[in-house]
């Protein structure tokens, strides 16, 4: 134990069987100071701790040393031989030192110096200690320690393993001839062996002054008893087991890579795993690089790359034993050129992993036209490089680099192997990573240019919409919404989710978004659209299992599903009738702020076929709001359905100054930040056609009607002031009430509609359509409904729960048009 000027500490039980005394130790700074002075030190050269602690070291030798003397020992790990002393009294003292050189992660930089002050010479007891541990120790690497635990045999295998001669070790402990943690943690053992008699097993890896790699060693400690089992020492034997070590490291590293790398469809994060993995248990500093070539091209060609030109690489993760990876001369994102001659260009051009040195001619010609990149290499001493591609499925995606800088092995063919193994998985989990990233635009791209770009103007209510697709590995789905203005001034409000994700599922919900709008402008009836909607998603299957049997895919095809809710709502009348197929219940927020889930009647999910639609009607009062939304928006891995529900009516009653600002709350408040399932939201707040902006006349079956109908139509257009809308009013109104007298049935009615636009309907008993068609040139009739298709925006018929309704729906803004001029 080493003691400072001051030092009164006691000797702990393990120093008190050593005896500290039997050593001399003394710790010398590099800048050549006593820092640490033994009382064996004291024994050996008479200086107390207090008149040495602080004093020059050379000052102890009896002749002063040369410049040419000290300058190699600053570059040695260990030193041994015999020096020359001079006693406190002036006295010549020689002896046999062992000096350790401590690096700055051991925490003190500078100088270990022990020396034995008993036992350097064998005496008899040696021999019958050897006599008793070969009959009770293996033969291997072997050292035989007395009861104070200090050296006195070292077999052959123990001097070459330690690369010291046993007299340079004879009367040193363990920690004295190791200075690492390796040896205290052996002079533990033995005391313990010595104190119970039973035997020690350890394994130490530890790295013996000289060599450049670490060993690994199973240490077996025994008592050594002679024949009246009296304890007489120690015997430690190890057995290098350094191959089984390593091979073992390779295979938890190995077995690490499956279990770490591709957590995740992230290209990055996965290169990300990689080097975190590697480094630091296999390499000081590791960087992933990705052709550069792979953002302009889909996937990079298959075969050898290009073996002239430099190469650009695109840095997409690093990793380095040092905080702040400061050796990284790229950052990630960034592009940098790689010349023929550098390691990872010559990787990816031979298809194969290299192993170089850095001193190799090939990457000194390298970095030689890189002044960065030299300078880091001679900052950070970086001595060892292996560059292994990144390949997967017949394509070369980039090159990962490993280095070594701290770690003063090289490395090996065995590592080698390794790196390979390591680039191979997390190269496939990268290329996986690739693909989904390029369906996923694909999806969203094809999903977006299906979703509507812009929401139609309307008077029925106000509206604003969010979709989110989904993070992660769910891909992005087939949810959809969609706004559609109807006849009579009516909206259609629709949301919808298809099974499943991917391409597939975009291009199903771009089919079922087309037929809503196909079948919503016929007027269906909610539930009505629902059940034909039903016949074409049943029918889906079948139809994509012919295709992949026209394409040879033998692939069986999965059933496809979906869900909708299919809202209608009148301004005139403020009723809203609902049907839905398997979807969440639309949540109604009334105008005194209250929210609640609306209480429809549960249709089966669409595709299942045969099973009725039930739709229900209800009265909203005017600046209700409706929330329709799939079921990304309230269901979670982590919580229960029914708290996402009272996240949303709680995030629905919060104030907010318009849809669109609610809309934003609402994902606020009650989206996790990585939803699961894309989220489809649906806001609307309704709105009433006053009395005044609507006009209704019932009109007697008698051709004699229709010129009262007209008189009526035209006062009402005086009073809105629309004398413009005139003479196309007059003539719709006389060509459809005529119409209706005609063919019809009644009772017969006749409405005016004036909201963004001015609507004309006459509603009668009769389903029978009118349909348009061609007059002939000397026909008398037949061209009415040509004239109200030129002269109208657009014209069509609606069934009623008592027969049907011919609308016609004119402008009176735009320019040039007959209503408007």
């Amino acid at each position: 134990m080493e003691r400072s000027a001051a030092d009164g500490r006691r000797a702990s039980p393990r120093q008190e069987i050593v005896g500290e005394a039997l050593t001399a130790r003394a710790t010398i700074d590099e800048h050549g100071t006593v820092t640490g002075w033994s009382d064996g030190a004291e024994r050996l050269l008479g200086y107390s701790s207090r008149q040495i602690v602080g004093r020059r070291a050379a000052a102890l030798l009896a002749e002063e040393p040369t410049a040419r003397d000290v300058s190699p020992l600053a570059r040695l790990p260990r030193w041994h031989g015999t020096l020359a002393l001079r006693h406190r009294n002036g006295q010549r003292v020689e002896s046999r030192v062992l000096a350790h050189h401590r690096p700055p992660e051991q925490g003190s930089d500078g100088w270990l110096v022990v020396s034995a002050l008993d036992g350097k010479e064998r005496h008899p007891g040696d021999e019958a200690l050897a006599s008793w541990s070969f009959t009770q120790s293996p033969c291997c690497a072997m050292a035989l320690y007395d009861t104070r635990l200090r050296l006195r045999r070292a077999n052959e295998n123990m001097e070459r393993a330690w690369a010291l001669a046993e007299a340079d070790m004879r009367g040193l402990r363990v920690p004295e001839i190791v200075d690492q943690e390796a040896g205290e943690r052996a002079e533990q053992s033995m005391a313990q062996a010595l104190e119970t008699g039973d035997p020690q097993y350890l394994e130490h890896y530890l790295r013996v002054a000289g060599e450049a790699r670490e060993h690994a060693w199973s240490v077996f400690i025994a008592p050594l008893q002679d024949r009246d089992g009296r304890t007489r020492g120690v015997c430690l034997s190890g057995h290098d087991i350094t191959e089984q070590y390593w091979a073992r490291k390779r295979l938890q590293l190995v077995a690490e890579a499956g279990k770490r790398i591709g957590s995740t469809l992230d290209v990055t994060h996965t290169a990300q795993e990689l080097a975190d993995m590697a480094v630091p248990d296999f390499a000081d500093f590791l960087s992933i690089d990705l052709l550069a070539s792979l953002d302009d091209k889909p996937e990079q060609p298959s075969g050898a790359l290009a073996r002239v030109g430099a190469l650009l690489l695109r840095r997409i993760a690093h990793q380095s034993v040092l905080p702040g990876t400061p050796e990284a001369v790229v950052v990630p994102g960034d592009v940098d050129e790689y010349p023929a001659g550098s390691a990872p260009a010559e990787s990816l051009r031979l298809g194969r992993a290299v192993r170089r040195n850095v001193g190799d001619a090939a990457i000194a010609d390298w970095v030689a036209q890189d002044p960065l990149r030299a300078s880091r290499i001679r900052e950070f001493g970086f001595h060892s490089v292996m560059a292994v591609p990144l390949s997967a499925r017949g394509t070369t995606l980039g090159v990962a680099v490993f280095l070594r800088h701290r770690r003063p092995e090289p490395f090996q063919q065995d590592d080698l192997v390794l790196a390979e193994e390591l680039v191979a998985r997390a190269a496939v989990c990268i290329d996986n990573a690739l693909r989904y990233t390029r369906e996923r635009a694909t999806a969203i791209t094809l999903q977006r240019s299906l979703l509507p770009q812009s929401l139609p103007e309307q008077a029925a209510v106000e509206v604003a919409s969010r979709y989110l697709p989904a993070g992660g590995r769910a891909g992005v789905g087939g949810d959809w919404f969609d706004v559609i203005p109807l006849s009579g001034a009516r909206v259609a409000l629709v949301v919808g989710d298809v099974v499943g994700h991917g391409i597939h599922a975009s291009a199903t919900m771009g089919r079922l978004r087309t037929a809503v709008r196909t079948l919503a402008d016929i007027d269906l009836p909610p539930d009505e659209l629902l059940t034909h909607l039903d016949d074409l998603v049943a029918r889906l299957p079948l139809e994509r299992a012919g295709a992949e049997r026209a394409a040879g895919n033998g692939e069986p095809t999965s059933d496809v599903g979906a869900t909708c809710l299919y809202a209608v709502y009148d301004p005139v009348s403020r009723r809203c009738t609902l049907a839905r197929a398997g979807h969440p219940l639309p949540a109604l927020v009334s105008p005194d702020g209250t929210a609640e889930l609306l209480d429809l009647p549960a249709g089966p999910p669409l595709g299942l076929g045969g099973l009725p639609f039930e739709a229900a009607e209800i009265e909203l009062p005017e600046g209700s709001l409706l929330a329709l939304y799939t079921d990304g928006l309230i269901e979670s891995r982590d919580d229960d359905i029914d708290e996402g529900v009272a996240r949303l009516r709680q995030a629905l009653t919060r104030p907010a100054g318009s849809p669109d600002e609610l809309c934003d709350s609402v994902l606020a408040t009650v989206l996790p930040q990585r939803p699961a399932d894309d989220v489809a939201l649906l806001v609307a707040r309704t709105r009433a056609l006053t009395a005044d902006k609507v006009a209704t006349w019932d009109v007697a079956p008698d051709p004699a009607a229709v010129a009262g109908a007209r008189r009526s139509a035209l006062r009402q257009l005086e009073a809105w002031g629309l004398t413009d809308a005139v003479f196309v009013t007059e003539l719709i109104v006389s060509e459809l009430v005529t119409n209706a007298i005609r063919y019809a049935e009644p009772p017969i009615q006749l409405r005016l509609i004036h909201d963004q636009n001015l609507i004309c309907e006459v509603s009668d008993a009769s389903s029978t359509a009118p349909h348009m068609r061609r007059a002939r040139t000397y026909d008398e009739g037949g061209r009415g409904l040509l004239l109200v298709a030129q002269l109208t925006q657009r014209w069509g018929t609606r069934p009623t729960p008592t027969g049907k309704t011919i609308w016609a729906e004119q402008s009176t803004t735009s320019p040039g048009h007959p209503a408007a001029s």
